[in-house]
């Protein structure tokens, strides 16, 4: 045995023979979506009778993602499209977390938030009873680079949150970075950093880890993330379903945040290769996160126990 191979030999090889007592020490299995459950608009072969044969051992499934453009309305209908049915009540995502956050900690909702992301952040957060301002309108504006001219933004936002942006451009980041850094008090939210995400698929584009990144550099600030591996919706699962985190088990395709998030909170690991981790960075020596268990795709499951 190398020594790459005795440093991972507590990672285990999905099989028929370990997946018994995976599903026997488990009520809840908490899914990643994008390199999971499918690839941009294209669900992963096998994912639906994987879903069905879960749901049909009793086990309660959640979808917990970084990618904080859509809310969870608009993810429920994404599954709905793909022919997965799930709930609103089933999804989690950052857009959502970056709302709760907000409201948990009390956000005075004379206060305003600047989006720098997409729709699903503005959705949640006027769920939660707060004003959003940028977003995509924002992508159609220019900055003026001239003399004398003062770029104004709105004094009353409190809070800058920084997500995945189709629409990035240089007007707001520095209308970002105006609030974050002349607005007495004004938080600085990340809803994830993912360097990267499959928003085709056929290949990886970049994630929001680079637009947070803008901004830390332009600021000289860290962002509150709330989204993976921060453990913070993880409360709002455990209030829900009323499931102790021994009894989940996060299946995910990225080393640093769907596994780490779930050793974070304590649940069980299972690494899928099917998104952006290969076997060759899981048993790299230097890699330190090291899941119970992986296997080459979420159906796996369905093909290891299933009729």
């Amino acid at each position: 045995m190398n020594s790459a191979t005795a440093s991972k030999s507590t990672s285990r090889l999905l099989a028929a023979d370990n997946l018994q007592n995976l599903l026997d020490s488990v009520d809840a299995f908490l899914f990643d979506c994008d390199g999971v459950i499918w690839k941009g608009d294209e669900l992963i072969d096998g994912v639906a009778q994987t879903l069905d044969f879960l749901r049909s051992k009793g086990k309660k499934l959640v979808f917990v993602t970084n990618n904080s453009t859509k809310s969870r309305r608009q993810y429920a209908q994404k599954f709905r499209s793909v022919g997965i049915s799930v709930t609103e009540d089933e999804m989690f995502s950052s857009s959502f977390a970056a709302a709760m956050f907000l409201k948990v900690n009390n956000f005075p909702k004379d206060k305003k938030v600047y989006v720098i992301g997409e729709e699903g952040i503005l959705e949640e957060l006027k769920l939660a009873g707060f004003t959003g301002l940028g977003g995509p309108e924002d992508g159609k504006k220019t900055a003026e680079l001239k003399p004398n001219h003062l770029f104004e933004h709105d004094k009353s936002v409190g809070a800058v949150v920084v997500g995945l942006d189709r629409y990035i451009n240089y007007y707001k980041l520095q209308y970002g970075t105006l609030c974050i850094r002349e607005n007495p008090g004004c938080l600085f939210i990340a809803t994830n950093r993912d360097a990267v995400g499959h928003m085709t698929n056929l290949q990886e584009w970049p994630g929001a880890g680079c637009m947070v990144a803008a901004i830390c550099g332009t600021t000289e600030k860290e962002p509150i993330v709330v989204g993976k591996p921060s453990t913070f919706l993880m409360d709002f699962l455990i209030e829900k379903f009323h499931i102790s985190c021994s009894r989940m088990c996060m299946v995910g395709d990225r080393l640093d945040t769907d596994i780490l998030f779930g050793q974070n909170a304590g649940c069980k690991t299972l690494l899928v290769l099917s998104g952006v981790t290969n076997l060759t960075t899981l048993q790299d020596d230097s890699n330190k996160i090291i899941p119970d268990y992986y296997t080459s795709k979420v159906s796996d499951i369905f093909e290891f126990m299933g009729p």
